[in-house]
């Protein structure tokens, strides 16, 4: 029985020393995301989304967007980063670190677009180290959501690198690319097949 009890408190101390192990490997992976350093191929190693919201956060502060925040973890209401830009604007960005053979997909775009009202954001953003699917470019389109994907992400590192800070701006606070059509198109187009099906 004294066995079972020694053997009981030794797996919880295992449990409790790994995780005190992995709390200050992860502080010190943070203190190591230098933004002038860190390439694609880091990000793609990391271990998840936290330190890539952590990195981004650095990327926007070394910058020079001094008004940058970082929202809590939890109850974040769809928003990872808050910043002003050259313009005043309060923009609100959403963070995703994902493998270009997983895109984003609509949620990104649903999640950060409805956050504007409770940031008072004028500008929302999705980032990715990855790329979008078709349906999440068409949504961001029609509501206004900008997203920078991989290739832009590497053009954001690579102007920070070479100290272009303003082209590394230009490219974050760049308009979206608006979608004009609209469901009333769509129901147009579908009237149409079904008139020319119906006659023949």
């Amino acid at each position: 029985m004294l066995a079972v009890i020694y053997a009981i408190v030794a797996a919880i101390m295992i449990v409790i020393a790994a995780r005190i192990i992995i709390r200050i490997s992860r502080k010190r992976r943070r203190r190591e995301l230098n933004p002038y350093k860190i390439t694609i191929k880091d990000i793609d190693r990391m271990e998840d989304g936290k330190d890539f919201e952590e990195y981004l956060f650095r990327l926007l502060l070394a910058l020079g967007y001094e008004d940058a925040y970082k929202t809590v973890s939890s109850r974040d209401f769809g928003a990872d980063l808050v910043f002003t830009d050259r313009n005043g604007n309060r923009a609100i960005i959403q963070a995703k670190r994902y493998a270009v053979s997983n895109p984003v997909g609509l949620s990104a775009v649903q999640e950060i677009y409805s956050a504007m009202p409770f940031y008072r954001a004028q500008k929302s953003i999705v980032i990715t180290s990855g790329i979008y699917t078709d349906a999440c470019l068409k949504l961001a389109g029609y509501n206004g959501v900008r997203l920078l994907d991989r290739e832009d992400l590497i053009d954001i590192m690579n102007d920070l690198r070479s100290r272009h800070e303003d082209a590394a701006m230009d490219l974050i606070e760049a308009e979206p690319e608006l979608l004009l059509d609209s469901w009333d198109d769509y129901l147009r187009d579908k009237q149409y097949k079904k008139e020319r099906l119906l006659r023949g």
